[in-house]
């Protein structure tokens, strides 16, 4: 125990815990008994198992602790704060960035719980988002559910792959080799059927106008060897597929307290039941947590970072990492958005058509997280297309006047000038 300087705090009884794999470190600042205005300190470690954590956790209830505070230290943090929200103590999950030791300073784990704890009482910190139980749980199905969709495409690149070394040009004529006609074919290959012609007669519907191309295409030189690893890998996609089932069916199960914003969701553009599902799970229902959408925007790391010096602007215009699998989720829905012919697609073009594809992407995902963060706020709310004429109807005259004349001058490389009418 060791008396503190005399100092403003916010948190009369704060506890900060610096955590690591195999054990934690705790400090503990509470108002001093004796001296009042003055600060007691206790720092203590402690292993990473249950009944130790439940230990730490009676000391912190007879300290009278009313908030806990803890880095966010790889998946290490997980369960120590769950434990500690269920013995019913107010958790904090801070940002490493936003409570960096003083530079110059020694660097051990406890002067980083001694600062963090002294970082927190102060109110010089902020949480960061931990959503609650049951998103946490349906947030782990779902990514897991993503997890498995890419190691599905990687298998199936893989089968490209082999076919493409047995000269079995398949997906140069096929948009899905994994599609009703191109499964059968490839597993017909394995099972030592070698006839290109007979191949190309397993086509169905309108892959039968393609017969003598496919013919073509399969002409190569499949042989047992390229049929026993396709074999391997047909099993595998197999495998996962069933694995993917089986998780659509428990997502199901675990959402079904949300389908109304689900159903909410689904109605945006891009957004199909997937998605809406994954939006959930990353975000959560409880929009109070972002008192707008640009705060949901700026969290997600879909906005450019500020980076001012004496009244000039340096920042590059990049937006940093956010969470990577809500990226991957809207970068899915931007995509499908931009080829579409809705608001979000007329927005895509109109930006990629002056500032590139990549922040004509960014700028779609921000719209979307803000349509996204105003249907979670409202239960009663409902996406409506504003169309692709939104920009062009809002615009002045004189803009789109200039705006066809260029394309015009474009495309026929000549002047365009204006005279009156008769």
């Amino acid at each position: 125990m060791e008396n503190s300087d005399v100092a403003v705090e916010l948190v009369e009884r704060v506890a900060a815990l610096d955590i690591g794999k195999k054990a934690l470190m705790a400090c503990v600042r509470v108002p001093h008994e004796d001296n009042p205005g003055r600060r007691r300190q206790e720092v203590g470690e402690y292993p990473t198992t249950t009944r130790s954590l439940l230990a730490l956790a009676d000391r912190l209830r007879c300290q009278g602790v009313t908030l806990v505070v803890m880095e966010a230290t790889g998946d290490y943090w997980k369960p120590v704060f769950y434990l500690l929200e269920a013995e019913g103590f107010t958790c904090w999950l801070l940002n490493a960035r936003h409570v960096k030791n003083v530079p110059g300073r020694p660097k051990t784990d406890k002067l980083d719980a001694v600062w963090l704890a002294k970082v927190a009482e102060r109110g010089m910190c902020r949480p960061s988002f931990v959503p609650p139980k049951p998103i946490r749980r349906l947030r782990d199905l779902t990514r897991y559910r993503r997890s498995l969709v890419r190691e599905r495409t990687r298998e199936k690149q893989r089968v490209e792959k082999i076919l493409e070394d047995a000269q079995i040009k398949l997906s140069s004529v096929i948009t899905d080799i994994f599609g009703v006609s191109g499964r059968e074919m490839i597993e017909a290959l394995i099972a030592g059927q070698r006839d290109p012609r007979v191949l190309a007669q397993m086509a169905r519907s309108s892959m039968r106008a393609k017969i003598g191309v496919l013919t073509e295409a399969l002409t190569g030189h499949f042989d047992d060897h390229h049929a026993f690893i396709c074999q391997m890998m047909l099993e595998r996609i197999d495998e996962l597929t069933a694995r993917i089932t089986q998780l659509n069916a428990k997502i199901e199960e675990q959402i079904a307290p949300f389908q109304a914003q689900v159903a909410q969701l689904d109605e945006v553009t891009g957004v199909g039941l997937i998605c809406a599902q994954e939006l959930v799970a990353e975000l959560g229902t409880d929009m109070g947590i972002f008192p707008t959408a640009s705060h949901l925007v700026a969290w997600a790391r879909f906005c450019p970072q500020a980076k001012q010096s004496a009244g000039k602007n340096k920042g590059s215009g990049a937006t940093g990492n956010g969470n990577p699998w809500l990226a991957a989720t809207l970068g899915e829905i931007a995509g499908a958005c931009c080829r579409t012919s809705t608001f979000l697609g007329a927005r895509y073009r109109r930006i990629a058509k002056r500032r590139g594809n990549g922040r004509a992407l960014v700028a779609v995902c921000n719209s979307i997280l803000t349509i996204t963060w105003h249907l979670l706020s409202d239960p009663q709310a409902h996406y409506q297309d504003l169309g692709p004429e939104y920009y062009d109807t809002r615009a002045g005259h004189d803009r789109q006047a200039r705006n066809l004349v260029r394309q015009l001058e474009r495309l026929t490389g000549q002047k365009v000038t204006f005279q009156p009418a008769a």
